[in-house]
Order: C-alpha cells, then sequence, then structure tokens
C-alpha cells in the first residue's frame, strides 16, 4: 500500500462541513451503563477537534452483533457517557439513515457532534451494500476514519461510503498506522517480536510472517510448549497441539533461513493444577514433571529475554508468556514487560503493543502507559501482524469515486 496518499484530518478546512466519523464504540457495558470509556478516551481528542474548528460531527459505529433492530444494543447509552467524556453536549438518533437523520443533520449546528444508532441495526452494513452506502454518506460531506479496529472489516461504514465521500484518516487511526509500520515495516533494527498465547494454530499466519521480518523472535505461552514438544521434549502435562509439530518445524525452519533468531524457554514455573496459590516449582525444560503443566517461563527464560531485548531497539509484543491472570503465573511477563517499558522511557527501545490479553496484561503489570504505543484494536491488529492487506485501511488510500 501506498501510505504517501493517506490524506488526515489536520489543517483541512472543516467549518460548517458534515463530518461522517466511523469510530468504535464497541465498549463494556452492564446494565445499560459504560463500564470503562477507554475507547471513548481515545476517540475525544479527534471529535473535540472537528467540533472546535465548526464542523458539524456525525458519529457512527456498529455495537456487538444484534440480529435487527434490538433497544439492547442501542447506542444510545454509549452517547451519554460520552457527552460525559468530552464534557460537551452529545446528541443522539435513533437510526444511521433515513427521514430521523435527515431532520436531525439539518438541525445540527457547526460544531455539534450527534451520534447516530447502532449501524449493525441494518443488514446493509455487514454487508456493504452500495445502497445502504449511498444512505450514509448522503448525510455528510466528508468521512473520517477512526476506528482501526473495525478496519480489517469490509463493511459499508468502512469501505463503501469511502467510494463517495472525500475520505480521510483520523488522529487515532494515523498514530495506529504510524505505530504499526514503523515497528513492523519501517523498524529501527534489532527488532524483536514477542508472541504468546495458548494456541499455535491461531497465530500460524502471524509467526510466519513476522520470521521474516524480525531478529529475534521470542515465543511464549501455551505455544511455547508445542515448538518444545516438536524438538522432542517431554512436556508433561502442559497444554500442547500436537497435531501441529510439523507447523512449528517449518516456521523455525523458516526463520533460520531468513536469519531470525528463535527464542524458547529454557526455564518454566510449572504445577500440578492451574489456580490460584497452586504449589509450584521451577523446573529446566527438559525436566518438567510428567504430572505437571508449564504455567509460566523460569527466572533464566526471563534473563534471556530481557537481555535478547535490550539489544533491541523495536519491540513488537502480542500475547502473554503465561496465564498472567492467576497467581503466581505472570511474573514471566510482568518482568519482560516492565524491562520493555523501562527502555522506552530511557529512549532505547520503540515498543508497540496489541491485542486483548496483552492490553490485560500490560495493565497488570502497571506498564502500559509506558509503551510507545498500545493498540486497542483486536482483529485488525492481528491481520496486520499476519501482513495481510485491511479493507478499512486500503480504503483511506483510494480516492473517492
Amino acid at each position: 500500500m501506498n501510505f504517501s496518499k493517506l490524506r488526515t484530518t489536520a489543517g483541512l478546512d472543516v467549518r460548517g462541513k458534515r463530518a461522517i466519523v466511523r469510530v468504535d464504540l464497541n465498549v463494556p457495558m452492564a446494565d445499560g451503563r459504560v463500564t470503562d470509556a477507554t475507547r471513548l478516551i481515545r476517540i475525544a481528542p479527534c471529535l473535540t477537534d472537528l467540533a472546535t474548528r465548526g464542523a458539524r460531527v456525525l458519529v457512527i459505529s456498529h455495537y456487538e452483533r444484534p440480529k435487527g433492530r434490538d433497544p439492547k444494543y442501542s447506542l444510545r447509552p454509549v452517547a451519554e457517557k460520552l457527552s460525559e467524556v468530552l464534557g460537551a453536549p452529545v446528541g443522539f438518533v435513533d437510526d444511521c439513515i433515513g427521514p430521523a437523520v435527515d431532520a436531525a443533520v439539518a438541525a445540527l449546528a457547526p460544531g455539534q457532534i450527534l451520534v447516530l444508532e447502532n449501524l449493525r441495526f441494518h443488514a446493509g452494513e455487514e454487508k456493504n451494500d452500495p445502497e445502504f452506502a449511498r444512505a450514509l454518506a448522503r448525510s455528510g460531506d466528508f468521512f473520517v476514519g477512526e476506528a482501526f479496529s473495525s478496519s480489517h472489516r469490509a463493511h459499508a461504514s468502512v469501505d463503501g461510503i469511502t467510494r463517495l465521500l472525500p475520505s480521510y484518516a483520523g488522529p487515532l487511526m494515523a498514530q495506529e498506522i504510524s505505530a504499526l509500520r514503523d515497528a513492523l515495516e519501517e523498524p529501527r533494527r534489532p527488532t524483536a517480536a514477542v508472541v504468546g498465547g495458548s494456541k499455535v494454530s491461531t497465530k500460524i499466519p502471524i509467526l510466519t510472517n513476522l520470521v521474516r521480518k524480525v531478529d529475534r523472535l521470542i515465543i511464549g505461552g501455551g505455544m511455547a510448549n508445542t515448538f518444545l514438544q516438536a524438538q522432542g521434549l517431554d512436556v508433561g502435562k502442559s497444554l500442547s497441539e500436537p497435531d501441529f509439530h510439523g507447523t512449528a518445524r517449518e516456521i523455525i525452519a523458516a526463520a533460520n533461513a531468513s536469519g531470525c533468531v528463535i527464542v524458547l524457554p529454557s526455564d518454566g514455573v510449572v504445577a500440578a493444577e492451574l489456580k490460584a496459590g497452586a504449589p509450584s516449582k521451577v523446573v529446566a525444560i527438559d525436566a518438567i514433571p510428567p504430572e505437571c503443566m508449564m504455567l509460566d517461563v523460569g527466572p533464566r527464560s526471563i534473563a534471556e529475554m530481557t537481555a535478547g531485548v535490550r539489544e533491541c531497539r523495536t519491540l513488537l509484543w502480542n500475547g502473554p508468556l503465561g496465564a498472567f491472570e492467576i497467581s503466581p503465573f505472570g511474573e514471566g511477563t510482568f518482568l519482560l514487560a516492565r524491562e520493555a517499558a523501562m527502555l522506552t522511557r530511557a529512549g532505547r527501545l520503540a515498543s508497540v503493543a496489541g491485542g486483548g490479553d496483552t492490553v490485560a496484561a500490560l495493565n497488570a503489570a502497571g506498564v502500559t502507559g509506558d509503551f510507545t504505543y498500545v493498540s486497542t484494536a483486536g482483529g485488525a491488529f492481528l491481520e496486520w501482524l499476519e501482513g495481510r492487506e485491511l479493507p478499512g485501511v486500503a480504503a483511506l488510500l483510494r480516492e473517492a469515486a
């Protein structure tokens, strides 16, 4: 993709114009109230900037996966929380196309913000239906993509609408793209990637792509067990995928061919069961008792992994090294995360992380704010790591018809 074509809202004359801003309002809710406003806080600068410069701002998003119109999935409570986050009134209309929207948009004054109802109340959204895209586009003068987390979906509000309106990347979208390009496409070298999680089978494309891109690949979590087992080691009762031994060996061979060093645990924290406070011990990787499972990397592994990261200038992180949610099996993840955070604060490392479990682990380690960039995108972040073209990003590089 030619990123030189990416246009942003910076410096754009927006006064009096209708800006359709595609954001991600998939926020956790309980009893009709937003319980975590992180995503709203992250889109606030874009909305505030456009409104301050006199745009009439229309906010669009999907929420969950409703089967048609369902009040349970209404964005009304999200709009109310967004108003609180912005410290300014935010209007709401209970549809995203049609006469009610037309009337609400006509009444919108420059500097005002209006949230439209859940896009997925209409089947045309996920089908990328041209008629639905045209109905959306009629409400705006230009389009702003500010939902990187939805950019892996070729839906009407992500792809179709960009064929009809001048389209720009919002500041959050531009920041996300820049961070990922810096980490994966144009990094400061040497580069390292940490890939953890439970299963090799879910991250084969990521691992295959990364061994061609990075200098050092640190593999942890349950997937490390499959790699160890594929090399003839007994991992006891540890989670593993014997059906993917061949795949693991192919990835190792590809790494060797491209000069990428794969780093696997040399010791581990093992226990007979996965529960808080379970008796555990540290053993060498070739001495896992048959009745035990490896639930975290051990101190020698962490020393080797942190030493490797210290030699690097760019770090990409997706997935924990162990069962970090349950004490004491998060120490490996936390120690490596804190080392990466320290190096980032010192200006020695550019660190980019993403994925739901990864964000939760960095939060638990208390270092999220110290990383260069932490992506809240799930599927889109993973597909970028796989080297796939994201429809929502490609759409912003294409001029409207």
